[in-house]
C-alpha cells in the first residue's frame, strides 16, 4: 500500500491556505470563493475597522425589545405614543381644527423637547450601562428621559385644559373623564423606558417631574398672557389665510358646531 504524507492547510495572512505536513509539498493553494461563503470586507477595511461608530440611531423611534417578550413588545409600542401624538394628533388637529390653543399646546411641547436636549447635553448622564450597547444608545444621554418629559407635559397641559377651559365640553363630568385620558399612557410610557432598559428610574422620574412643571407653567403662560393676542392673530393676514381661530370662549364647541352645521344645511336646502 502506498504511503501518503499527512497534509493539512492553514490560512495565511492573505486569506490563502498554506500546505503543511510531512513530505515535499509546499506552496499556496488558492481556493475559489463559494456561493455559500459569508460576505467579507476587504482586508484593509477589516484592519482599520468598519465605520460602525459613525452610525447613530434616532432614539425617539429606535425601540428594541427582547425577542419573545410579549410585554416588552407591547411596551415598545407604548414608547412610540409621543410619535403618534405628534404626527397623528397635532398634525390632524391643525389640519381639521386650526385652533390657536392647539397650536400653542404643540409649540410648548416643542420647546419642552428642545430644553430636554439642552439639559441632556449639559449634564451628559449615561444611559444604563448594562443595556446601552445592546440597544445601540451608548452615544446618547439619558437624564432626563425625553419620552417621560413629553408625556407628562402633555398630560399636565391636557388635564388643565379640560378642567379649567373645558376643552369644548360644558358637562363637568365629561371634562373630568377627559382629563383622566392621558395619564395611563403617560405612566405606561414611564414604565416602558425602564423596563426596556433605555433609562434608570431616576432618569424617568426627572423627565416626568420636569414635564409636569413645564406643562403647568406653559398652560398658565398661554391662558393668562398669550390668549390676549388670539383675537389679533385671528384677524391678521396669516390668521385669515390659515383659518386660525380660538373657540375657548364657546362653552360647548361640539354642540355649537353641530347646531350651526344643521342650520346651514337647512338654509341651503330652502334656497
Amino acid at each position: 500500500m502506498e504511503h501518503r504524507p499527512s497534509i493539512w492547510t492553514v490560512p495565511n495572512e492573505q486569506g490563502n491556505h498554506q500546505l503543511h505536513g510531512r513530505g515535499t509539498f509546499s506552496g499556496a493553494i488558492h481556493r475559489a470563493p463559494s456561493s455559500s461563503d459569508p460576505p467579507t470586507l476587504p482586508f484593509r477595511e477589516m484592519d482599520e475597522g468598519p465605520s460602525v461608530a459613525a452610525l447613530k440611531a434616532v432614539t425617539l423611534t429606535h425601540v428594541r425589545y427582547r425577542r419573545g417578550d410579549s410585554l416588552g413588545h407591547f411596551l415598545a409600542w407604548v414608547s412610540l405614543i409621543p410619535v403618534f401624538i405628534s404626527l397623528g394628533g397635532f398634525v390632524s388637529h391643525f389640519i381639521f381644527r386650526r385652533e390657536l390653543q392647539g397650536v400653542c399646546f404643540a409649540f410648548g411641547l416643542i420647546l419642552s423637547q428642545l430644553l430636554n436636549e439642552l439639559i441632556k447635553s449639559s449634564i451628559q448622564q449615561s444611559r444604563p450601562s448594562a443595556m446601552c450597547a445592546i440597544l445601540e444608545v451608548c452615544d446618547s444621554h439619558g437624564w432626563p428621559s425625553s419620552h417621560s418629559q413629553y408625556m407628562f407635559f402633555f398630560a399636565s397641559y391636557f388635564t388643565l385644559l379640560c378642567l379649567l377651559n373645558g376643552a369644548g365640553f360644558s358637562s363637568p363630568r365629561s371634562r373630568r373623564l377627559l382629563a383622566l385620558l392621558p395619564w395611563p399612557a403617560a405612566l405606561l410610557t414611564l414604565y416602558s423606558r425602564v423596563y426596556l432598559g433605555y433609562h434608570t428610574i431616576a432618569q424617568v422620574i426627572a423627565g416626568a417631574t420636569l414635564g409636569l412643571a413645564l406643562g403647568a407653567g406653559w398652560f398658565w403662560i398661554v391662558n393668562n398672557m398669550l390668549v390676549e393676542y388670539f383675537p389679533a392673530i385671528e384677524e391678521s393676514a396669516a390668521g385669515r389665510f390659515l383659518y386660525l381661530k380660538d373657540s375657548s370662549h364657546i362653552p360647548d364647541v361640539l354642540h355649537f358646531e353641530y347646531n350651526n352645521v344643521r342650520a346651514a344645511r337647512k338654509k341651503l336646502a330652502k334656497d
